[in-house]
């Protein structure tokens, strides 16, 4: 129910309270070396990875030669700094690399770290010389992007020689220096800021203590064997312990590394970062600053850690994130936004409910709307003894009595963006509207299946349901909604699921080593699976709406289909269940086309899901400013006088979020009524039901 262990402690240490930490300091060559320690852990990862990591793992000479490709991606993943010279030594290096792991001895690790701090230095050196020159913004040349992350390292070649290094830095040079350029800054701020990224690398690179080097490795085998499973040193493994004690307090926001960039995963329902409403999935941070005046400080380049650290802080004071949209490309304009951290309470995750009234294609009806953010359920009272402690369950049962009392003729449960939570509470929500019944099953890594069961006889509703969904509905959302799909109980709408299937788990390495004084860190396994009753897997599919929005077309890069490695989907023997009803679509789905097609906020939101699918597939980039301006602006305007048009026929004002002056209520309405496209939508998809269901049903006949 978890998702990648990066990810977790991303957004465990972004929204909880700074510690004081000392300044690292560099570390000398002569220390990046490994010690017994290591070797002790790196043979234990070996034989828990064999003995219970759900995918088996043969560690044969084929997988030693990824996990070598993997870690070359870890550290150089744009092949900026590595030469096809040196990738040919390290291969001949590590010939015997799986009989290496197997006894742990990791020099070749080690050596390759070396030769990349040394490789940095010499191309940090290179990229300040660059910054004294003079760049033509006239000349017609591109730049080539890199892969876009470290989980394709296979799609772009090592340069040959120190001159074709040197090329690709002028350009990524000259881009960075565009970059900021387009953003407002004049040259001498220019200088300065690229001055401190690349000084700042080989900074933090010289700050790689042994357990950085040995974590670092150790990431890139597991990872070779599948995403979700990772490596804590033991500093990691201490982080995560102060961080699990502490009260939530930060932005709420995942953060997730890719290449030099810092890119918000997605938010936490009640976090400051999901209430501003300035800030999405896909946004890269590239600049932080503390308070109201702090200076900004450049990030791109950063280790995820040490961007983590700047953001967190304590309750009540302010952090400054620049940001760059996804939807827009390279050639984008920073925006500012301003947060206040803040206690993330269970309240501000708790369900909320309201009505849409009325329907244009079906006056007199009303669907009563339940916006579950996660699948939350305070354990820590209910430890306590607490008979009335929170759980989604609880209060959804309490929403659906309001809304039945107050005459709605079906509910609409909202899952989107809802990132998953606790098992039992998927479990008991959805026995909400089934009776006794399997809703999943989890399959472990020695091939037994267990099946979660709701034992709760009868419902809290049996009338017309439907689930909206998006790609960020994930884990116990996918579970929630794929058991209403599986008994025909409801309909699904809108977007395929994350897809995130499978079960982890964190493993004490010093329990494997009885008596052992070093600490020699944590392995997060993953060890289940889960299977819907229906027999097939929730992982990498997801969940497939029955009527899917048309954004969905656009859905490319994203969720565990994006992730290298991830296990495939796949299918056991169903659960001994019956389904409650049938869905037919195919009416439903033609009407529901035939109004999006008029209706100008899908447009909007539709547009916006081809310019990200566009930024996410844009391979190169002008390195003529004229050309970056107008490409600039094309897209902004392109998205604004969408969103206007759609804003001003729902009589709403648009407000121009760049201006020094903005009126905050106005703002909320904006986001308000572009939220909610989507969910009046799908309450007149049910309504189209429940109206067909009536037509079916036979007329009573009149006696004398």
């Amino acid at each position: 129910m978890r998702r990648p262990l990066s990810l977790f402690l991303s957004a465990v240490a972004l929204m909880m309270t700074a510690t004081a930490l000392a300044a690292p300091h560099p570390v000398p060559l002569s220390e990046l070396f490994p010690n017994s320690g290591h070797a002790r852990s790196a043979i234990i990862i070996n034989k828990v990875l064999e003995r219970y990591h759900y995918r088996k793992v043969k560690l044969d000479n084929a997988f030693a030669r990824q996990v070598l490709a993997k870690y070359l991606a870890a550290l150089d993943p744009n092949r900026a700094f590595f030469l096809a010279r040196d990738v040919e030594r390290f291969e001949n290096g590590a010939r015997r690399l799986e009989e290496n792991l197997r006894r742990g001895e990791l020099d070749a690790a080690f050596d390759i770290f070396r030769v990349y701090r040394m490789r940095v230095d010499e191309r940090v050196a290179g990229a300040l010389k660059l910054l004294d020159g003079q760049f033509d913004f006239g000349r017609a040349e591109s730049y080539a992007f890199p892969p876009s992350s470290a989980s394709s390292p296979s799609t772009a070649r090592w340069a040959q020689d120190s001159a074709e290094l040197d090329e690709l830095w002028r350009k990524r040079v000259k881009n960075d220096f565009l970059t900021l350029r387009l953003a407002g800054k004049a040259d001498p701020e220019i200088r300065e800021r690229l001055q401190k990224r690349y000084e700042g690398l080989a900074r933090r690179i010289h700050q790689f203590n042994g357990d950085d080097v040995f974590q670092t490795f150790m990431n890139a085998y597991t990872e070779t064997l599948e995403p979700h499973t990772s490596y804590m040193s033991p500093s990691t493994s201490e982080n995560f312990d102060i961080s699990m004690k502490l009260s939530l307090e930060g932005i709420g926001a995942v953060l997730r590394g890719d290449n030099e960039y810092t890119v918000v995963q997605s938010t936490v329902p009640g976090g400051p970062a999901r209430e501003s409403g300035q800030i999405h999935a896909g946004d890269q941070i590239v600049g932080v600053a503390q308070g109201l005046d702090g200076a900004l400080e450049d990030v791109v380049g950063w280790r995820l850690e040490d961007v983590v650290d700047k953001i967190r802080g304590p309750k009540g004071s302010v952090v400054r994130l620049q940001l760059l949209s996804k939807s827009s490309g390279s050639t984008a304009q920073t925006r500012e936004v301003s947060l206040v951290r803040n206690e993330i309470k269970l309240e501000d995750q708790a369900a909320k409910t309201f009505v849409v009234d009325p329907l244009a294609n079906a006056p007199g009806l009303k669907i009563g709307v339940i916006e579950i953010p996660a699948f939350y359920r305070d354990f820590a009272a209910e430890g306590a003894g607490n008979q009335d402690f929170r759980s989604t369950t609880r209060d959804v049962r309490k929403l659906v009595e309001q809304l039945v009392a107050q005459g709605v003729d079906g509910i609409l449960i909202d899952l989107r963006a809802n990132g998953g939570g606790s098992l039992a509470e998927a479990t008991s929500l959805a026995g909400l509207f089934i009776d006794t019944g399997p809703v999943v099953q989890v399959k472990d890594n020695f091939g037994k299946v267990e099946v979660e069961t709701d034992t709760d006889p009868g419902v809290a509703y049996n009338g017309p349901l439907a689930v909206l969904v998006d790609r960020d509905s994930a884990s116990a959302s996918e579970i929630f909604a794929a058991a209403i799909q599986d008994y025909g109980r409801g309909l699904i709408i809108g977007e395929p699921t994350f897809g995130k299937g499978t079960v982890q788990t964190l493993i004490d390495l010093n329990r494997y080593v009885p008596g052992e004084h070093n600490d020699l860190g944590r392995l997060r396994l993953t060890m289940a699976e889960f299977f819907r009753i229906s027999g097939g897997s929730t992982q990498l599919r997801g969940v497939e709406p029955d009527i899917r929005f048309p954004g969905a077309d656009y859905l490319t890069n994203h969720g565990e289909r994006s992730l290298d490695n991830a296990l495939p989907w796949t299918q056991i023997k169903p659960a001994d269940y019956k389904r409650v009803g049938q869905v037919s679509v195919d009416r439903l789905a033609q009407q529901s086309a035939e109004r999006i097609a008029q209706d100008v906020g899908f447009r909007m939101l539709t547009e916006r899901s081809k310019l990200m699918r566009d930024a996410e597939a844009q391979t190169q980039v002008s390195l003529r400013e004229t050309e970056r301006r107008e490409e600039d602006k094309r897209r902004e305007r392109a998205f604004k006088e969408l969103q206007n048009r759609f804003l001003q026929a729902r009589g709403i004002t648009p407000v121009d979020e760049d201006a020094d002056q903005i009126d905050e209520d106005a703002l909320d309405a904006q986001r308000k009524a572009i939220a909610r496209i989507e969910v009046d939508e799908a309450a007149r998809i049910l309504a189209d039901r429940i109206l067909m269901e009536r037509e079916r049903q036979p007329r009573a006949v009149m006696k004398d």
